[in-house]
């Protein structure tokens, strides 16, 4: 049979749908809102976190979400859609994503650390005293935080061991107070998140408020008396 040229072509009918059947798109692999000047178009999240893996695989450190957004031409929001998608994806394997502040990265599992440790050849003895987990602890839940007020709330000198804590990649330098001396601020790493084997600040234990309370009450105190002899 000779095909007209002048009848509009029709498009295939996929065999295994109706036209009239309804849809049965789950609302996770639901096509990506987009915008016009974007370049890059994805069929919907699964896709775009096929792309997302690619990406923080070759990746040699914590990646900016904007930076993925920009290399894959999508939304930051978009981008967000896709590492939640990741992130479940992953869940039973021997990979997990990791978030730091506003950076992802691929790292291995907690439970496996022990494993992985005997295969490279890492000093297993190597421990946090008792000093410097208190003073991580400060750091990890009142972050940003300077080195007095981590002091105020310790009552020690912890010169010593945000030394440490700085060498072995836990905590680092994140800006400056703006206050007289501009006082070095300090935050945590996505090492410290390695070390403990969470995905993110959030999955931190939550603390009391009595806790919080006792916190903040030491600092104000620390920065009242410094008013008093300036």
């Amino acid at each position: 049979m000779t095909e007209n040229p002048n009848q509009p072509s029709t498009p295939p009918i996929n065999a295994t749908e109706s036209p009239d059947a309804p849809s049965t798109v789950d609302e996770n692999d639901a096509p990506i809102e987009q915008d016009e000047e974007r370049t890059s178009s994805f069929s919907d999240v699964a896709e775009l976190a096929i792309y997302l893996e690619s990406l923080l695989f070759v990746a040699g450190e914590p990646a900016p979400i904007e930076r993925l957004a920009s290399a894959l031409g999508q939304t930051t929001e978009a981008i967000e859609q896709g590492l939640a998608r990741l992130a479940m994806q992953l869940q039973d394997r021997g990979i997990r994503l990791q978030r730091h502040h506003d950076t992802v990265q691929l790292v291995t599992m907690p439970e496996a650390a022990d494993v992985i440790e005997v295969y490279l050849g890492l000093d297993l003895t190597t421990k946090l005293s008792r000093a410097a987990l208190e003073t991580l602890a400060i750091i990890a839940y009142r972050q940003p935080i300077t080195r007095p007020q981590i002091e105020a709330i310790r009552g020690v000198s912890s010169d010593g061991v945000i030394r440490t804590l700085l060498h072995r990649g836990l905590i680092q330098e994140v800006g400056r107070l703006d206050t007289a001396g501009r006082p070095m601020l300090f935050g945590t790493t996505p090492d410290f998140l390695n070390y403990f084997g969470i995905s993110s600040l959030d999955e931190l234990p939550p603390l009391d408020d009595e806790d919080i309370d006792a916190i903040t009450e030491r600092i104000e105190m620390m920065e009242l008396s410094h008013e008093k002899e300036d």
